[in-house]
């Protein structure tokens, strides 16, 4: 069959003038990214050359092309103006991180600490401007909730409050679901849910007034049954449902609200070896002593050394997350979800499109891989031959990156 003929020489240069304003008008990085879709580009046009007829080419390499435009273009942003935002937990972490970049781009930051006194607090005295404000609360103290409410509307007055931003976060064990006391499941849950609950309750008729924004930083473990991490994973899927359930509601007052999914990064706690050995040493004091013998000291030991090999391994840049926040707050059309981190976009493929025995398989080597529980070893009482068949001979010793991003 005789091929069509490809265009002449103008009218490669009319195409290409074309895809010149386009890339012009669009805000694009330039970066791997990029690089990657312009490649992916040039061999769909050798392939369109050779397989195709000039007009279904130039209408794939089009699409392509708005495709990839479309994908990797920056999204258009709305002015900071005077616009004011409330971050919770700026002690450090992601929530002194952003407070810092808000307060640089021009933002009225009002930004909550647990200690006015404390370092973080000092640091953002030190390199922030006179419009950032500090505020001490405690989102399990509902007194500390009404007075930042009240502080808010009093130093929101005259620009109004453009975003809430619920960064604060809490997790103080990393056991099995029996080992961890059911005071963890509450603290979790008084924090990451119920107090940030209370506070964006409290703050919706000023976010309502501005038609404005809910950022919420959550986490992977509140998607995926994360081993070890059922108290805060339990919290952070609460919280993730409550704010799907607030962006449906408050669609026709104009909040819209978004999610921040993070990988895990190297903030302060995840840095704080110290403070994890305290908490294991105190579950282990508090464990039953008919639980202890059933697990063992040394399968408590195991869970802590996987736990604290995986933290090793978290990103020390935190930039991607602040940059999700920041785009959530300013976007002019944010994501319902923001996934910043390395290799989320796999854990999620696997979670959502695989088989549930490769999926806990995955997130067993991943992140935390159990040692048999020391009743159930070979030789113990109460062990079976079927137990002892159960056992895994080969137990991953080094798991991947942890999926819980300390705030």
């Amino acid at each position: 069959m005789e091929r069509w003929p490809w265009p002449s020489g103008g009218a490669w240069l009319l195409v290409a003038a074309r895809a010149l304003l386009q890339l012009l008008r669009a805000d694009l990085r330039l970066g791997r990214p990029l690089l990657a879709a312009l490649a992916l580009l040039a061999a769909l046009d050798w392939l369109c050359q050779r397989l195709l007829p000039p007009p279904a080419a130039l209408a794939v390499l089009a699409a392509a092309g708005w495709i990839a435009l479309s994908r990797l273009a920056r999204p258009p942003r709305l002015p900071v103006a005077t616009r004011a935002v409330l971050i919770t937990g700026c002690d450090s972490g992601f929530g002194k991180e952003t407070a810092k970049k808000l307060d640089a781009m021009g933002f009225t930051v009002l930004a909550t600490v647990l200690e006015l006194d404390g370092p973080g607090a000092l640091e953002l005295r030190a390199s922030c401007s006179p419009r950032l404000r500090l505020l001490q609360m405690d989102l399990t103290k509902p007194a500390d909730i009404s007075r930042a409410l009240e502080f808010t509307k009093a130093h929101t007055t005259s620009t109004g409050l453009w975003g809430l931003v619920n960064n604060a976060g809490h997790n103080d064990v990393v056991a099995d679901v029996e080992l961890s006391p059911v005071a963890t499941f509450r603290s979790c849950m008084e924090v990451n849910f119920f107090g940030a609950l209370e506070l964006t309750k409290g703050l919706l008729p000023l976010l309502r007034r501005s038609r404005g924004r809910i950022v919420t930083v959550g986490s992977p473990a509140g998607d995926m049954p994360y081993p070890c991490l059922a108290a805060y994973g339990t919290s952070k899927a609460a919280m993730a449902l409550l704010m799907d359930t607030f962006s449906c509601e408050l669609l026709p007052w104009g909040v819209k609200v978004s999610v921040i999914q993070p990988g895990c990064f190297k903030t302060e706690s995840v840095r704080n070896v110290g403070h994890w050995e305290k908490r294991k040493q105190l579950l282990l004091a508090s464990l039953p002593r008919e639980l202890l013998q059933a697990y063992g000291e040394d399968y408590i030991e195991h869970l802590h050394g996987q736990f604290l090999h995986s933290l090793r391994l978290a990103l020390p840049d935190l930039s991607p997350v602040v940059d999700a926040i920041t785009d959530a707050l300013l976007a002019a059309q944010p994501r319902r979800r923001y996934y910043p981190g390395r290799g989320l976009g796999l854990m999620y493929f696997i979670h959502y499109y695989l088989p549930e025995g490769l999926r806990r398989r995955f997130l067993q080597t991943f992140f935390i891989n159990h040692c048999l529980p020391r009743a159930l070893r070979p030789g113990q009482p109460g062990s079976t031959p079927a137990q002892d068949a159960a056992q895994d001979p080969d137990p991953d010793p080094n798991p991947g990156p942890s999926p819980m991003a300390a705030q």
